[in-house]
Protein backbone atom coordinates (compact mmCIF):
# COMPACT_ATOMS: atom_id res chain seq x y z
CA UNK A 1 0.00 0.00 0.00
CA UNK A 2 2.55 2.48 0.71
CA UNK A 3 4.11 2.20 -2.94
CA UNK A 4 1.25 3.03 -4.52
CA UNK A 5 0.40 6.13 -2.46
CA UNK A 6 4.38 6.96 -3.13
CA UNK A 7 3.40 6.56 -6.30
CA UNK A 8 0.44 9.24 -6.58
CA UNK A 9 2.03 11.30 -4.45
CA UNK A 10 4.81 11.22 -7.65
CA UNK A 11 1.71 11.55 -10.64
CA UNK A 12 0.41 14.62 -8.43
CA UNK A 13 3.75 16.36 -8.84
CA UNK A 14 3.81 15.60 -12.77
CA UNK A 15 2.36 18.24 -14.27
CA UNK A 16 5.03 20.78 -12.06
CA UNK A 17 7.96 18.37 -12.81
CA UNK A 18 6.60 18.82 -16.73
CA UNK A 19 6.40 22.49 -17.01
CA UNK A 20 10.12 22.64 -15.63
CA UNK A 21 11.04 20.05 -17.88
CA UNK A 22 10.85 21.78 -20.80
CA UNK A 23 13.49 23.86 -19.99
CA UNK A 24 15.75 21.12 -20.32
CA UNK A 25 14.65 20.31 -24.23
CA UNK A 26 15.89 23.88 -25.07
CA UNK A 27 16.77 23.94 -28.76
CA UNK A 28 16.82 26.69 -31.44
CA UNK A 29 13.36 27.23 -31.76
CA UNK A 30 12.62 27.20 -27.73
CA UNK A 31 15.66 29.85 -27.60
CA UNK A 32 14.31 31.76 -30.50
CA UNK A 33 10.61 31.46 -28.86
CA UNK A 34 11.69 33.16 -25.64
CA UNK A 35 13.51 35.90 -27.23
CA UNK A 36 11.06 37.18 -28.78
CA UNK A 37 8.46 37.03 -26.03
CA UNK A 38 11.01 38.90 -23.81
CA UNK A 39 11.27 41.52 -26.74
CA UNK A 40 7.20 41.85 -27.43
CA UNK A 41 5.03 40.12 -24.71
CA UNK A 42 6.49 39.35 -21.39
CA UNK A 43 7.17 42.91 -21.00
CA UNK A 44 3.66 43.59 -20.86
CA UNK A 45 3.18 40.54 -18.99
CA UNK A 46 5.30 41.63 -16.13
CA UNK A 47 4.15 44.97 -15.76
CA UNK A 48 0.33 44.11 -16.02
CA UNK A 49 1.06 41.52 -13.28
CA UNK A 50 2.64 43.89 -10.86
CA UNK A 51 0.07 46.56 -11.31
CA UNK A 52 -2.51 44.39 -10.21
CA UNK A 53 -0.30 42.47 -7.48
CA UNK A 54 0.92 45.52 -5.89
CA UNK A 55 -1.76 47.60 -5.15
CA UNK A 56 -3.75 44.12 -4.09
CA UNK A 57 -1.34 43.55 -1.92
CA UNK A 58 -1.28 46.94 -0.42
CA UNK A 59 -5.01 46.96 -0.65
CA UNK A 60 -5.58 43.71 1.56
CA UNK A 61 -2.74 44.23 4.33
CA UNK A 62 -4.49 47.86 4.83
CA UNK A 63 -8.29 46.19 5.00
CA UNK A 64 -7.72 43.18 6.49
CA UNK A 65 -5.77 44.35 9.42
CA UNK A 66 -7.72 47.73 9.74
CA UNK A 67 -10.73 45.41 10.36
CA UNK A 68 -9.45 42.50 12.34
CA UNK A 69 -7.66 45.26 14.48
CA UNK A 70 -11.39 46.66 15.12
CA UNK A 71 -12.67 42.73 15.82
CA UNK A 72 -9.70 42.45 18.17
CA UNK A 73 -9.06 44.98 20.04
CA UNK A 74 -12.37 47.31 20.31
CA UNK A 75 -16.03 47.08 21.59
CA UNK A 76 -18.08 48.83 19.48
CA UNK A 77 -21.77 48.48 18.15
CA UNK A 78 -22.35 45.25 15.89
CA UNK A 79 -18.86 43.86 17.05
CA UNK A 80 -19.81 40.11 17.41
CA UNK A 81 -21.98 40.28 14.45
CA UNK A 82 -19.15 41.28 12.44
CA UNK A 83 -17.10 38.65 13.50
CA UNK A 84 -17.76 36.46 11.23
CA UNK A 85 -19.87 38.80 8.92
CA UNK A 86 -16.89 39.68 7.63
CA UNK A 87 -15.76 36.55 6.45
CA UNK A 88 -18.96 36.83 3.73
CA UNK A 89 -16.73 37.44 1.08
CA UNK A 90 -14.94 34.31 0.92
CA UNK A 91 -17.77 32.82 -0.40
CA UNK A 92 -17.49 35.05 -3.64
CA UNK A 93 -15.64 34.27 -6.25
CA UNK A 94 -13.95 37.08 -7.76
CA UNK A 95 -15.19 36.49 -11.40
CA UNK A 96 -18.48 36.42 -10.02
CA UNK A 97 -17.81 39.91 -8.44
CA UNK A 98 -16.82 41.57 -11.26
CA UNK A 99 -19.43 39.79 -13.49
CA UNK A 100 -21.82 41.81 -10.82
CA UNK A 101 -20.32 44.46 -10.70
CA UNK A 102 -19.88 45.16 -14.25
CA UNK A 103 -23.79 44.73 -14.82
CA UNK A 104 -24.25 47.74 -12.07
CA UNK A 105 -21.47 50.42 -12.64
CA UNK A 106 -20.93 49.89 -16.53
CA UNK A 107 -22.73 53.32 -18.41
CA UNK A 108 -26.17 51.40 -19.03
CA UNK A 109 -26.06 49.52 -15.54
CA UNK A 110 -29.40 50.42 -13.18
CA UNK A 111 -26.87 53.18 -11.03
CA UNK A 112 -25.28 55.23 -13.97
CA UNK A 113 -28.64 55.38 -15.59
CA UNK A 114 -30.54 56.96 -12.46
CA UNK A 115 -27.66 59.07 -11.71
CA UNK A 116 -27.70 60.45 -15.00
CA UNK A 117 -31.20 61.19 -14.91
CA UNK A 118 -30.93 62.94 -11.57
CA UNK A 119 -28.33 65.19 -12.89
CA UNK A 120 -29.47 65.58 -16.05
CA UNK A 121 -26.31 64.80 -18.48
CA UNK A 122 -25.77 61.98 -21.00
CA UNK A 123 -21.77 61.29 -20.02
CA UNK A 124 -20.06 58.92 -18.21
CA UNK A 125 -19.88 59.26 -14.46
CA UNK A 126 -16.76 57.84 -13.39
CA UNK A 127 -14.14 55.11 -15.54
CA UNK A 128 -15.12 51.87 -16.89
CA UNK A 129 -14.86 49.20 -14.10
CA UNK A 130 -13.25 46.80 -16.55
CA UNK A 131 -9.83 47.99 -16.06
CA UNK A 132 -6.88 47.73 -13.80
CA UNK A 133 -7.95 49.38 -10.94
CA UNK A 134 -11.26 47.80 -11.28
CA UNK A 135 -9.84 44.61 -11.14
CA UNK A 136 -7.72 45.73 -8.24
CA UNK A 137 -11.14 46.90 -6.04
CA UNK A 138 -12.86 43.70 -6.84
CA UNK A 139 -9.41 41.37 -5.52
CA UNK A 140 -9.24 43.35 -2.57
CA UNK A 141 -12.75 43.14 -1.87
CA UNK A 142 -12.67 39.25 -2.19
CA UNK A 143 -9.27 38.34 -1.02
CA UNK A 144 -8.82 40.44 2.41
CA UNK A 145 -10.53 37.91 4.83
CA UNK A 146 -7.38 35.81 3.91
CA UNK A 147 -5.84 38.96 5.94
CA UNK A 148 -8.78 39.50 8.42
CA UNK A 149 -8.52 35.80 9.82
CA UNK A 150 -5.06 35.47 10.28
CA UNK A 151 -4.28 38.63 11.98
CA UNK A 152 -7.27 38.30 14.28
CA UNK A 153 -6.39 35.20 15.41
CA UNK A 154 -2.94 36.59 16.20
CA UNK A 155 -4.48 40.03 18.15
CA UNK A 156 -7.23 37.71 19.85
CA UNK A 157 -4.62 35.63 21.10
CA UNK A 158 -2.03 37.94 22.84
CA UNK A 159 -2.87 41.89 21.46
CA UNK A 160 -6.13 42.21 24.15
CA UNK A 161 -3.48 41.16 27.29
CA UNK A 162 -0.74 43.39 25.97
CA UNK A 163 -2.72 46.26 24.71
CA UNK A 164 -3.95 46.02 28.54
CA UNK A 165 -0.38 46.00 30.04
CA UNK A 166 0.80 48.91 27.86
CA UNK A 167 -2.55 51.29 28.80
CA UNK A 168 -1.15 50.40 32.94
CA UNK A 169 2.43 51.74 31.75
CA UNK A 170 0.71 55.16 30.39
CA UNK A 171 0.38 54.25 26.42
CA UNK A 172 -2.07 56.33 24.67
CA UNK A 173 -4.67 54.08 22.32
CA UNK A 174 -3.04 55.47 19.60
CA UNK A 175 0.78 54.21 20.51
CA UNK A 176 -0.55 50.91 21.60
CA UNK A 177 -1.73 50.38 18.23
CA UNK A 178 1.24 51.21 16.56
CA UNK A 179 3.96 49.78 18.85
CA UNK A 180 2.20 46.83 20.13
CA UNK A 181 -0.87 45.40 18.08
CA UNK A 182 0.93 46.32 14.47
CA UNK A 183 4.15 44.46 15.10
CA UNK A 184 2.56 41.92 16.89
CA UNK A 185 0.13 41.06 13.68
CA UNK A 186 2.93 41.69 11.12
CA UNK A 187 3.39 37.61 10.53
CA UNK A 188 0.13 36.96 10.08
CA UNK A 189 -0.31 40.23 7.61
CA UNK A 190 2.66 38.64 5.55
CA UNK A 191 0.81 35.29 5.53
CA UNK A 192 -1.97 36.62 4.27
CA UNK A 193 -0.99 38.83 1.74
CA UNK A 194 1.09 36.26 0.27
CA UNK A 195 -1.79 34.00 -0.05
CA UNK A 196 -3.66 36.69 -1.63
CA UNK A 197 -1.21 37.67 -4.32
CA UNK A 198 -0.76 34.05 -5.36
CA UNK A 199 -4.88 34.18 -5.94
CA UNK A 200 -4.55 36.48 -7.86
CA UNK A 201 -1.56 35.89 -9.97
CA UNK A 202 -3.79 32.30 -10.38
CA UNK A 203 -6.93 34.40 -11.43
CA UNK A 204 -8.10 33.59 -15.35
CA UNK A 205 -11.85 35.11 -15.34
CA UNK A 206 -11.24 38.46 -14.15
CA UNK A 207 -8.21 39.26 -16.23
CA UNK A 208 -9.82 37.61 -19.01
CA UNK A 209 -13.32 38.74 -19.06
CA UNK A 210 -11.29 43.15 -18.21
CA UNK A 211 -9.04 41.95 -20.83
CA UNK A 212 -5.65 42.60 -18.93
CA UNK A 213 -2.39 41.28 -19.41
CA UNK A 214 -1.15 38.69 -16.94
CA UNK A 215 0.93 35.50 -16.70
CA UNK A 216 -2.61 33.37 -16.39
CA UNK A 217 -4.19 35.28 -19.33
CA UNK A 218 -0.68 35.10 -21.21
CA UNK A 219 -0.75 31.48 -20.62
CA UNK A 220 -4.21 30.68 -22.23
CA UNK A 221 -3.30 33.06 -25.20
CA UNK A 222 0.06 31.53 -26.34
CA UNK A 223 -1.79 27.55 -25.35
CA UNK A 224 -5.32 28.29 -27.45
CA UNK A 225 -4.73 31.06 -29.69
CA UNK A 226 -0.97 30.82 -30.48
CA UNK A 227 -1.28 26.93 -30.18
CA UNK A 228 1.95 27.39 -29.27
CA UNK A 229 3.28 25.35 -26.55
CA UNK A 230 7.10 26.19 -25.76
CA UNK A 231 5.84 29.94 -25.02
CA UNK A 232 3.03 28.17 -22.65
CA UNK A 233 5.39 26.52 -20.90
CA UNK A 234 7.86 28.94 -20.58
CA UNK A 235 5.58 31.54 -19.15
CA UNK A 236 4.02 29.26 -17.05
CA UNK A 237 7.70 28.13 -15.33
CA UNK A 238 8.20 31.90 -14.39
CA UNK A 239 4.69 32.38 -13.17
CA UNK A 240 5.50 29.21 -11.40
CA UNK A 241 8.62 30.56 -9.79
CA UNK A 242 6.85 33.33 -8.36
CA UNK A 243 4.56 31.46 -7.03
CA UNK A 244 7.43 29.86 -4.92
CA UNK A 245 9.00 33.00 -3.63
CA UNK A 246 5.54 33.81 -2.02
CA UNK A 247 5.08 30.37 -1.13
CA UNK A 248 8.75 30.37 0.67
CA UNK A 249 7.36 34.01 1.98
CA UNK A 250 4.33 32.34 3.07
CA UNK A 251 5.54 29.29 5.11
CA UNK A 252 8.39 31.90 7.06
CA UNK A 253 5.39 34.21 8.00
CA UNK A 254 3.04 31.05 9.02
CA UNK A 255 6.27 30.01 11.54
CA UNK A 256 7.33 33.20 12.95
CA UNK A 257 3.21 33.20 13.53
CA UNK A 258 3.27 30.07 15.08
CA UNK A 259 6.19 30.98 17.39
CA UNK A 260 4.63 34.21 18.94
CA UNK A 261 1.83 32.25 19.93
CA UNK A 262 1.94 30.79 23.64
CA UNK A 263 -0.81 29.18 26.18
CA UNK A 264 -0.19 32.09 28.64
CA UNK A 265 -1.29 34.43 26.45
CA UNK A 266 -4.26 32.45 25.55
CA UNK A 267 -4.78 32.17 29.28
CA UNK A 268 -4.49 35.77 29.48
CA UNK A 269 -7.13 36.90 26.83
CA UNK A 270 -9.62 35.31 27.80
CA UNK A 271 -9.68 37.70 31.45
CA UNK A 272 -8.61 40.52 29.15
CA UNK A 273 -11.40 42.68 27.44
CA UNK A 274 -11.42 44.67 24.41
CA UNK A 275 -11.27 48.39 24.75
CA UNK A 276 -14.65 50.33 24.59
CA UNK A 277 -15.03 52.70 22.01
CA UNK A 278 -17.40 56.24 22.38
CA UNK A 279 -18.39 59.05 20.36
CA UNK A 280 -17.63 58.97 16.63
CA UNK A 281 -15.19 56.19 17.05
CA UNK A 282 -17.45 53.45 17.34
CA UNK A 283 -19.69 54.22 14.58
CA UNK A 284 -16.18 55.17 12.60
CA UNK A 285 -15.11 51.47 13.50
CA UNK A 286 -18.51 50.35 12.49
CA UNK A 287 -18.73 51.74 9.08
CA UNK A 288 -15.01 50.19 8.81
CA UNK A 289 -16.24 46.86 9.34
CA UNK A 290 -19.66 47.33 7.20
CA UNK A 291 -18.32 48.67 4.19
CA UNK A 292 -16.27 45.64 2.88
CA UNK A 293 -19.18 43.46 3.70
CA UNK A 294 -21.72 45.63 1.81
CA UNK A 295 -19.51 45.92 -1.18
CA UNK A 296 -17.98 42.62 -1.07
CA UNK A 297 -20.59 40.13 -0.39
CA UNK A 298 -24.44 42.41 -0.05
CA UNK A 299 -24.70 44.37 -2.90
CA UNK A 300 -22.88 41.57 -5.89
CA UNK A 301 -25.76 39.04 -4.15
CA UNK A 302 -28.45 41.79 -4.65
CA UNK A 303 -27.58 42.39 -8.03
CA UNK A 304 -27.09 38.98 -9.13
CA UNK A 305 -30.99 38.18 -7.25
CA UNK A 306 -32.16 41.12 -9.49
CA UNK A 307 -30.63 40.12 -12.84
CA UNK A 308 -32.15 36.43 -11.95
CA UNK A 309 -35.24 37.97 -11.32
CA UNK A 310 -35.46 40.35 -14.29
CA UNK A 311 -34.67 37.16 -16.62
CA UNK A 312 -37.17 34.84 -15.01
CA UNK A 313 -40.18 37.76 -15.57
CA UNK A 314 -39.81 36.81 -19.13
CA UNK A 315 -41.79 34.07 -20.35
CA UNK A 316 -38.81 33.08 -23.32
CA UNK A 317 -36.50 32.81 -19.90
CA UNK A 318 -32.65 33.22 -21.14
CA UNK A 319 -31.00 30.38 -19.63
CA UNK A 320 -33.09 26.49 -19.86
CA UNK A 321 -33.80 25.34 -16.88
CA UNK A 322 -32.94 21.85 -18.43
CA UNK A 323 -29.76 22.45 -19.34
CA UNK A 324 -28.84 24.82 -15.99
CA UNK A 325 -29.43 21.30 -14.36
CA UNK A 326 -27.23 19.16 -16.58
CA UNK A 327 -24.61 21.97 -15.96
CA UNK A 328 -25.08 21.69 -12.08
CA UNK A 329 -24.84 17.94 -12.41
CA UNK A 330 -21.38 17.77 -14.32
CA UNK A 331 -20.42 20.47 -11.45
CA UNK A 332 -21.75 18.20 -8.42
CA UNK A 333 -20.29 15.52 -9.91
CA UNK A 334 -17.15 16.31 -11.07
CA UNK A 335 -16.60 18.26 -7.89
CA UNK A 336 -17.81 15.11 -5.74
CA UNK A 337 -15.74 12.39 -7.03
CA UNK A 338 -12.72 14.63 -6.39
CA UNK A 339 -13.70 15.37 -3.11
CA UNK A 340 -14.12 11.54 -2.36
CA UNK A 341 -10.54 10.90 -4.18
CA UNK A 342 -8.93 14.11 -2.16
CA UNK A 343 -10.18 12.72 0.94
CA UNK A 344 -9.46 8.82 0.33
CA UNK A 345 -5.75 10.22 -0.39
CA UNK A 346 -5.05 12.45 2.27
CA UNK A 347 -6.44 9.66 4.72
CA UNK A 348 -4.28 7.26 3.40
CA UNK A 349 -1.50 9.71 3.57
CA UNK A 350 -1.82 10.75 6.74
CA UNK A 351 -2.10 7.19 8.64
CA UNK A 352 1.12 6.11 7.00
CA UNK A 353 2.92 8.86 7.94
CA UNK A 354 1.45 7.85 11.91
CA UNK A 355 2.14 4.46 11.42
CA UNK A 356 5.70 4.45 10.38
CA UNK A 357 6.57 7.25 12.78
CA UNK A 358 4.78 4.79 15.70
CA UNK A 359 6.33 1.77 13.97
CA UNK A 360 10.21 3.68 13.79
CA UNK A 361 9.68 5.17 17.10
CA UNK A 362 12.91 4.03 19.09
CA UNK A 363 14.49 2.56 15.85
CA UNK A 364 16.85 3.76 13.14
CA UNK A 365 14.79 2.59 10.40
CA UNK A 366 13.36 6.01 9.07
CA UNK A 367 13.73 5.70 5.65
CA UNK A 368 9.77 4.66 5.00
CA UNK A 369 8.62 7.64 7.24
CA UNK A 370 11.08 10.26 5.29
CA UNK A 371 9.91 9.10 1.76
CA UNK A 372 6.07 9.55 3.22
CA UNK A 373 6.85 13.12 4.39
CA UNK A 374 8.28 14.33 1.44
CA UNK A 375 5.41 13.05 -0.25
CA UNK A 376 2.84 14.89 1.46
CA UNK A 377 5.22 17.84 1.41
CA UNK A 378 5.02 17.60 -2.58
CA UNK A 379 0.92 17.32 -1.99
CA UNK A 380 0.91 20.31 -0.04
CA UNK A 381 2.67 22.16 -2.87
CA UNK A 382 -0.35 21.78 -4.78
CA UNK A 383 -2.70 24.04 -3.70
CA UNK A 384 -0.33 27.09 -4.43
CA UNK A 385 0.04 26.16 -8.01
CA UNK A 386 -2.15 27.69 -10.42
CA UNK A 387 -4.46 25.97 -12.48
CA UNK A 388 -3.00 27.76 -15.52
CA UNK A 389 0.29 26.16 -14.44
CA UNK A 390 -1.62 22.81 -13.87
CA UNK A 391 -3.14 22.60 -17.43
CA UNK A 392 -0.03 23.22 -19.19
CA UNK A 393 1.97 20.67 -16.91
CA UNK A 394 -0.44 18.54 -17.71
CA UNK A 395 -1.16 18.87 -21.54
CA UNK A 396 3.11 19.10 -22.39
CA UNK A 397 3.97 15.78 -21.34
CA UNK A 398 0.57 14.52 -23.48
CA UNK A 399 1.92 16.24 -26.18
CA UNK A 400 5.68 14.50 -25.96
CA UNK A 401 4.09 11.46 -25.81
CA UNK A 402 1.34 11.65 -28.57
CA UNK A 403 4.14 13.05 -30.66
CA UNK A 404 6.37 10.18 -30.04
CA UNK A 405 3.63 7.62 -30.26
CA UNK A 406 1.05 8.71 -32.64
CA UNK A 407 -0.90 6.07 -32.35
CA UNK A 408 -1.46 6.33 -28.39
CA UNK A 409 -4.52 7.20 -27.15
CA UNK A 410 -3.27 9.13 -23.85
CA UNK A 411 -4.71 12.48 -25.58
CA UNK A 412 -7.96 11.18 -25.78
CA UNK A 413 -7.67 10.16 -22.23
CA UNK A 414 -7.23 13.04 -20.84
CA UNK A 415 -8.73 15.96 -22.78
CA UNK A 416 -11.83 13.69 -23.92
CA UNK A 417 -12.85 11.98 -20.50
CA UNK A 418 -13.36 13.53 -17.10
CA UNK A 419 -10.08 11.35 -16.09
CA UNK A 420 -7.77 14.25 -16.86
CA UNK A 421 -9.77 16.89 -15.03
CA UNK A 422 -9.64 15.14 -11.86
CA UNK A 423 -6.51 14.80 -12.14
CA UNK A 424 -6.21 18.18 -12.49
CA UNK A 425 -8.47 18.45 -9.11
CA UNK A 426 -6.41 16.40 -7.54
CA UNK A 427 -3.36 17.98 -8.30
CA UNK A 428 -4.57 21.44 -7.19
CA UNK A 429 -6.48 20.83 -4.40
CA UNK A 430 -5.44 17.81 -2.47
CA UNK A 431 -3.34 19.75 -0.21
CA UNK A 432 -6.53 20.74 1.35
CA UNK A 433 -7.41 17.33 2.56
CA UNK A 434 -4.18 17.13 3.92
CA UNK A 435 -4.12 19.75 5.54
CA UNK A 436 -7.49 19.20 7.24
CA UNK A 437 -6.78 15.47 8.27
CA UNK A 438 -3.31 15.74 9.12
CA UNK A 439 -4.91 18.47 11.66
CA UNK A 440 -7.31 15.70 13.04
CA UNK A 441 -4.70 13.37 13.66
CA UNK A 442 -2.93 15.93 15.84
CA UNK A 443 -5.63 15.73 17.96
CA UNK A 444 -5.38 12.10 18.62
CA UNK A 445 -2.62 11.16 20.90
CA UNK A 446 -0.33 8.58 19.88
CA UNK A 447 -0.62 6.70 23.19
CA UNK A 448 -3.97 5.42 21.34
CA UNK A 449 -2.14 3.59 18.84
CA UNK A 450 0.23 2.22 21.12
CA UNK A 451 -1.97 0.86 23.36
CA UNK A 452 -3.80 -0.40 20.41
CA UNK A 453 -0.36 -2.30 19.14
CA UNK A 454 -0.04 -3.64 23.10
CA UNK A 455 -3.35 -5.38 22.75
CA UNK A 456 -2.47 -6.93 19.49
CA UNK A 457 -4.34 -4.91 16.91
CA UNK A 458 -2.98 -4.84 13.23
CA UNK A 459 -2.57 -1.16 11.06
CA UNK A 460 -5.42 -1.98 9.23
CA UNK A 461 -7.96 -2.20 12.20
CA UNK A 462 -6.96 0.53 14.18
CA UNK A 463 -7.37 2.76 11.56
CA UNK A 464 -10.63 1.44 10.43
CA UNK A 465 -11.88 1.05 14.26
CA UNK A 466 -10.02 3.71 16.18
CA UNK A 467 -8.98 6.63 13.73
CA UNK A 468 -12.02 6.64 11.49
CA UNK A 469 -14.73 7.38 14.09
CA UNK A 470 -12.73 10.11 15.42
CA UNK A 471 -11.51 11.63 12.46
CA UNK A 472 -14.62 11.44 10.95
CA UNK A 473 -15.56 16.00 11.41
CA UNK A 474 -12.17 16.34 9.75
CA UNK A 475 -12.87 14.18 6.22
CA UNK A 476 -16.19 15.85 6.00
CA UNK A 477 -14.57 19.28 6.30
CA UNK A 478 -11.95 18.38 4.00
CA UNK A 479 -14.11 16.91 1.31
CA UNK A 480 -16.69 19.71 1.97
CA UNK A 481 -13.52 22.72 1.49
CA UNK A 482 -12.33 20.70 -1.56
CA UNK A 483 -15.79 19.99 -2.77
CA UNK A 484 -16.33 24.29 -2.92
CA UNK A 485 -12.80 24.76 -4.16
CA UNK A 486 -13.39 22.60 -7.21
CA UNK A 487 -16.93 24.01 -8.16
CA UNK A 488 -15.09 27.61 -7.99
CA UNK A 489 -12.35 26.50 -10.70
CA UNK A 490 -12.13 28.25 -13.64
CA UNK A 491 -8.73 28.33 -15.77
CA UNK A 492 -7.92 24.23 -16.03
CA UNK A 493 -11.55 23.57 -16.25
CA UNK A 494 -11.69 25.60 -19.72
CA UNK A 495 -8.63 23.94 -21.26
CA UNK A 496 -9.19 20.03 -19.55
CA UNK A 497 -12.80 19.64 -20.22
CA UNK A 498 -14.26 16.74 -22.06
CA UNK A 499 -16.81 17.96 -25.18
CA UNK A 500 -20.37 19.00 -23.95
CA UNK A 501 -19.27 18.90 -20.15
CA UNK A 502 -19.73 22.57 -18.98
CA UNK A 503 -19.83 23.56 -15.32
CA UNK A 504 -21.13 26.14 -14.10
CA UNK A 505 -18.11 28.01 -13.47
CA UNK A 506 -17.37 27.85 -17.21
CA UNK A 507 -21.02 28.42 -18.74
CA UNK A 508 -20.97 31.67 -16.14
CA UNK A 509 -17.99 33.04 -17.67
CA UNK A 510 -18.62 31.95 -21.32
CA UNK A 511 -21.93 33.92 -21.03
CA UNK A 512 -20.39 36.91 -19.56
CA UNK A 513 -17.93 36.98 -21.93
CA UNK A 514 -20.76 37.28 -24.52
CA UNK A 515 -21.88 40.01 -22.64
CA UNK A 516 -25.24 38.53 -21.34
CA UNK A 517 -24.84 38.80 -17.74
CA UNK A 518 -28.33 38.29 -16.80
CA UNK A 519 -27.98 34.57 -17.76
CA UNK A 520 -24.97 34.60 -16.62
CA UNK A 521 -26.36 35.29 -13.03
CA UNK A 522 -27.93 32.31 -12.14
CA UNK A 523 -24.97 30.12 -12.05
CA UNK A 524 -22.64 32.75 -10.55
CA UNK A 525 -25.23 32.69 -7.79
CA UNK A 526 -25.25 29.00 -7.56
CA UNK A 527 -21.57 29.03 -7.08
CA UNK A 528 -22.02 31.66 -4.68
CA UNK A 529 -24.48 29.75 -2.60
CA UNK A 530 -22.22 26.52 -2.85
CA UNK A 531 -19.40 28.68 -1.12
CA UNK A 532 -21.30 29.82 1.73
CA UNK A 533 -21.04 26.35 3.05
CA UNK A 534 -17.52 26.46 4.62
CA UNK A 535 -17.79 30.10 4.99
CA UNK A 536 -20.85 29.53 7.32
CA UNK A 537 -18.83 26.38 9.34
CA UNK A 538 -16.23 28.50 9.64
CA UNK A 539 -17.70 31.79 10.82
CA UNK A 540 -19.30 29.55 13.19
CA UNK A 541 -15.27 28.15 14.46
CA UNK A 542 -14.87 31.68 15.29
CA UNK A 543 -18.09 32.32 17.02
CA UNK A 544 -16.81 28.94 19.37
CA UNK A 545 -13.41 30.69 20.26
Amino acid sequence: MRPLVTLVCLMLAAPVLGVLGSWLMLDAQAMQTLAHQWQTVLPQYVQGSLLLVVPVAVGVALLGSTTAAAVALFDFPGRRWFEWALLLPLSMPAYVLAYAYTDFLQYSGPLQSALRSLVGTQRALWPDVRSTSGAVVLFVLCLYPYVYLLARAALAERGVPLMEAARLLGAGVGRRVREVALPLARPAVAAGVALAVMETLADYGVGSYFGLATFTTGIYKAWLVMDDRIAAAQLASLLLAVVAVLLWVERRAQQRLRFASSRTGAAHASEARPLALEGAARWLAWTVCALPVLLGFVVPVAVLLELVWQEARYADFGLPLARFAQWAWTSFRLAGLAALAAVALALALAFMQRDAAGRSRGSRDWSGNALLRAGARVVSLGYAVPGAVIAVGILLPVGWVQAAWPQSSLSALVTGTAAGLLYAYLVRFSAVAVQSVEAGYARISPSVDETARTLGGSSRRIFRELHLPLLKRSALAAALLVFVDVMKELPATLVLRPFNSDTLAVVAYQLARDERLAEAALPSLAIVAVGLLPVLLLSRAVRGR
